[in-house]
């Protein structure tokens, strides 16, 4: 399992385990899985989407950043 902590200068959006999460990177869409190698990338507009146990939850936004380090993903948004 992943941890996702997904941020917005508001509140935290999300905060709990995934099996996945895909984020429109600079360079065009991604997805992230577990055992990612480490990265740090900025994010476009689009939508961030992740698997949860609560099935697929999809969050729109206007940019930010994605880390991964360790099973460990950290995503700051604007909405």
């Amino acid at each position: 399992m992943l941890k996702l902590k997904i941020v917005s200068p508001e509140k935290v959006e999300y905060d709990g385990d995934i099996e996945s999460v895909k984020v429109p990177g600079t360079a065009g869409e991604f997805e992230i899985l577990i055992n990612h190698a480490p990265i740090i990338s900025s994010l476009e507009r689009g939508t961030v989407t992740y698997i949860g146990s609560e099935g697929s939850k999809s969050i729109d936004i206007e940019g930010g950043f994605v880390s991964v380090k360790k099973n460990v993903v950290n995503i700051c948004i604007e909405i």
